[in-house]
């Protein structure tokens, strides 16, 4: 029996790849752990090899498709077996990524806007229900393209705007630019008497489709913000006594960050409040026993999230070696979707770029994370007297539906606490 290769799921929230290329033709021998093809997710590109032995009987999916996961992507079997006759996936997505190549393209923004109206004013208007049905496909299209998907009639079930409607409206808006022109051009005299107002069109440049990863973390986030009831405490740390304490191991030899330092707190407070480190969806609660650190980290176009694992049992060397590694793979992209998956809890760090204070939206799938702003050489009481201090702001946000207030500023002070105990951190490096 033919076996069918699947796209595999790289990670929790991914919910489609790109097949970036084949390394194998159809009638080539295939053995177990043979790569079949590439693939692109938004963090990073991988090898899908095979679980099965024989000759590639077919490819369903060809190089430059994007494709749900668990989809089929062709057939492994023993020569001259029969495989199912079923229709090419990915097709739609590949249509909907090559639009900007085609020829819409080049109509001017305005034009392309009338375009659209024009070939839209024919369109019946919705039922009585106010409910926009679109499919999320057909939603990434119209966005991508500059259309609203309610000037568009659906053809799928219960009027549902299919992705084949979007491309229909694309293409009747390409067809069309003479009838575009005049009512692009009719559109100032609308507006003569109107007051002055700023013309984005006019000023700013040519718009561009965001990249792939920019696209995923906005939807990530978007649904983070939108979706997780969000709350921020925020407390000042004295990072004096571990400044010092830097400089001392650098002067031996070990050279250490003061993310290493922040990691290693977290992770061990983590470990003493198990509910941060949990996860909720309003309903359920599902508890983690081990603490897995997500640092963000800041690339060209937009970040990436490698996992320290086991955080809270690895020494300070450990940790500083491990946090190292992961951003030069970042930055290389040579994470692993293992490298990205399965945080508990994560960091964003922006104390290298002279920031006073900032709040940081939570990674979906956690319940919180920890803005760290900059370390600032600040006046305060010390004792009878005034003294500078090095002081840095930490400000958590929480997912409320498990994380309360009064969790959130116990969590902030534990960890304070650690963090002013340069004694606990010599001792570690010492130990460890």
């Amino acid at each position: 029996m033919a076996h069918p290769i699947l796209m595999p799921k790289p990670g929790q929230m991914t919910e489609e790849c790109v097949l970036v290329a084949w390394h194998k033709r159809v009638g080539d021998k295939v053995e177990k752990g043979d790569v079949l093809f590439e693939i692109e997710t938004d963090k990073s590109n991988m090898d899908v090899e095979a679980f099965e032995k024989g000759v590639l009987l077919k490819r369903v999916v060809e190089e430059g498709q994007t494709v749900p996961v668990n989809a089929v992507c062709g057939y492994v079997g023993e020569p001259g077996e029969a495989v199912p006759d079923a229709a090419p996936v990915g097709a739609a997505p590949v249509a909907a990524a090559s639009v900007a190549k085609s020829p819409v393209a080049p109509l001017p923004a305005a034009a392309a806007v009338a375009a659209v109206a024009v070939a839209a004013a024919a369109v019946p208007p919705h039922s009585g229900d106010s409910r926009l049905r679109i499919s999320p496909r057909a939603s990434r299209l119209a966005a991508d393209s500059g259309i609203d998907p309610r000037t568009i009639a659906g053809t799928g079930p219960e009027g549902r705007i299919t992705e084949r409607d979007v491309r229909a409206a694309l293409e009747a808006a390409s067809a069309a630019p003479a009838a575009a022109a005049p009512l692009a051009a009719a559109a100032p005299r609308a507006v003569a008497s109107a007051p002055a107002t700023y013309d984005g069109d006019s000023e700013d440049g040519a718009p561009h489709q965001m990249s792939r990863m920019r696209r995923i973390i906005a939807e990530r986030l978007t649904l983070s913000a939108t979706t997780v009831p969000q709350f921020t405490v925020t407390v000042a740390v004295d990072m004096t006594r571990v400044l010092a304490l830097r400089t001392e191991f650098k002067a031996a030899g070990t050279a250490l960050t003061i993310t290493d330092f922040i990691v290693s707190a977290v992770a061990q407070t983590l470990a003493e409040f198990p509910d941060v480190n949990s996860r909720t969806d309003g309903v359920s609660v599902w508890p983690r026993r081990r603490v897995h650190v997500g640092l963000a980290v800041a690339l060209p176009d937009g970040l990436v999230v490698p996992v320290i694992r086991d955080a809270d049992r690895r020494s300070l060397d450990d940790l500083h070696a491990r946090a190292a590694a992961l951003a030069e793979a970042a930055r290389n992209g040579a994470l692993t979707p293992d490298d990205m998956t399965g945080s508990t809890f994560t960091i964003s760090n922006l104390g290298m770029f002279g920031v006073d204070e900032f709040c940081a939206i939570i990674n979906p799938g956690e319940s919180a994370i920890l803005a760290v702003s900059s370390v600032v050489p600040t006046p305060i009481a010390v004792g009878d007297g005034i003294g500078i201090r090095q002081i840095m702001k930490l400000t958590l946000t929480a997912d409320h539906r498990l994380v309360d207030g009064e969790l959130a500023a116990r969590f902030l002070n534990a960890l304070r606490r650690r963090l002013q105990d340069a004694d606990a951190f010599r001792g570690d490096v010492l130990n460890g």
